[in-house]
């Protein structure tokens, strides 16, 4: 009688069988599973530590840098209420950044506008990671890209200070964060179609600086001037406060402008040498002019010319070398200069603490000139201005600055009227004349 094999012993000896070609397997399949590691994603720990060091010093530039800058140059009475619309702005759009700003500005969606998915931070762990900043948690990307939301606002009240009502602030700033700064962070730096036209802006001349200045602008037009503007003495009451808010936007800016690399790398160190170079023209530049124009070279205008240096070269500062930020630098001194006082005169418009001037005016000489300068070299491909044998990207650089600053000035002017109409923009005459700190707050300056 034969007998059959059992099933059960055929599939031992299969499982032998698989067993001893697995490490051939193996071996075929390393090469594919070593470059799938390598794709994944890693977190870098020593570009986290830097970037987490430049979150903190973009944070320190609006408080207490552009606290102090702005409140030193406001008369003493409304010293508190300037300083306080610094600190607020930082705890507001912080928290509508959390609720919806940064999941429109740095999420897939649209060519337009951002998606949904970071609602309320929704789905951020601790080991997310952004494809926009790959080698360091998403936690910190997203910090990061907050204080540049928190800053540009801020910088906007520097246009309508001493006159705006501290609620009509907190509605106009909520708005604009949401339908004004975060859709062009997307459309530059989010995927959105600035991007995909080939704009350069490394660290916010048009994201910041631009939409600061063309809202500023748009503000102090639909306000009006302040009372007793063009006869009454306006002066800084106090300019050692704004030489100390100053200081410490230089040195923030150094976070702002190396931090916008994402990582402790060689372009970080280019932008950051980039940035001291061309702020240090500026100052001297507008220092001269001013020397030559009114005989004297004041405290203002050598922090001011600073000022406006750090705006200018702040969307160049990963394109251009140290040269290229030299010329940058001068031109950003003269342009700006002019900016706060020839053109401002010829318009009329009462521009407070000269947000267009130096950063309007900044913003848009820095982003046509990176279309100038850039190198590829520095930039990495495909980045190059003019003098790199690359004329057309100056072209795409004033399409770019064209683009946002019609948005900016159509939903900044929106955005107020629709605040006026529901609870008035302005204080009354009485509460300017006596002063916004005890008015709008109940406290004053001794």
């Amino acid at each position: 009688m034969k007998v059959r094999k059992r099933p059960m012993i055929r599939s031992f000896r299969a499982l032998d069988a698989g067993r001893a070609l697995l490490p051939a397997v193996a071996l075929l399949l390393m090469p594919a599973l070593a470059l799938a590691a390598e794709d994944k994603p890693k977190i870098d720990t020593g570009d986290t530590s830097w970037m987490l060091t430049s979150t903190a010093l973009v944070l320190m530039m609006t408080i207490p840098g552009l606290a102090l800058f702005y409140g030193g140059m406001v008369r003493k009475k409304n010293v508190l209420a300037t300083i306080a619309q610094s600190f607020a702005v930082v705890c507001l759009v912080s928290v509508l950044w959390l609720v919806l700003g940064y999941s429109l500005a740095f999420t897939p969606g649209s060519t337009v506008l951002g998606g949904t998915s970071r609602i309320f931070m929704a789905g951020l762990g601790i080991d997310s990671i952004s494809d926009l900043a790959k080698t360091i948690p998403e936690s910190v990307y997203m910090c990061f890209q907050l204080t540049f939301a928190v800053i540009t606002p801020a910088l906007i009240a520097g246009a309508f200070a001493e006159r705006m009502k501290f609620s009509a602030m907190m509605w106009f700033v909520g708005l604009w964060s949401l339908v004004v700064y975060a859709p062009i962070a997307h459309w530059v730096w989010g995927g959105g179609f600035l991007g995909d036209w080939g704009v350069l802006d490394f660290a916010g001349g048009t994201v910041v600086h631009i939409n600061a200045g063309v809202a500023g602008l748009v503000c102090a037009m639909v306000l009006g001037k302040r009372r007793g503007f063009g006869s009454e003495n306006m002066a800084p009451h106090n300019l050692v406060l704004s030489v100390i808010g100053a200081s410490l936007l230089w040195v923030g800016w150094f976070g702002f402008n190396a931090g916008s690399a994402t990582a402790a790398n060689g372009s970080a160190g280019m932008a950051m040498a980039v940035t001291q170079f061309a702020t240090a023209a500026a100052a001297l530049t507008w220092m001269c002019a001013e020397w030559m124009t009114r005989g004297k070279p004041s405290v203002l205008g050598i922090i001011s010319g600073a000022v406006a240096g750090l705006v200018a070269i702040t969307p160049a500062s990963g394109f251009v070398n140290p040269a290229g930020s030299l010329v940058i630098g001068i031109a950003a001194g003269l342009c700006c200069f002019w900016g706060a006082t020839g053109l401002k005169h010829a318009m009329g418009y009462d521009d407070s603490l000269d947000a267009f001037g130096v950063h309007g005016v900044g913003g848009f000489v820095g982003a046509i000139l990176t279309g100038v300068f850039a190198l590829e070299a520095i930039g990495g491909d495909g980045k190059k201005g003019l003098i790199d044998g690359n004329a057309g990207q100056v072209l795409t650089q004033l399409w770019g600055c064209l683009v946002c600053m019609a948005w900016c000035a159509i939903a900044t002017f929106v955005i107020l009227k629709v605040v006026d109409a529901l609870i008035g923009l302005r204080v009354t005459t009485e509460e300017e004349i006596e002063g916004l700190d005890i008015n709008l707050h109940g406290e004053t300056v001794h």
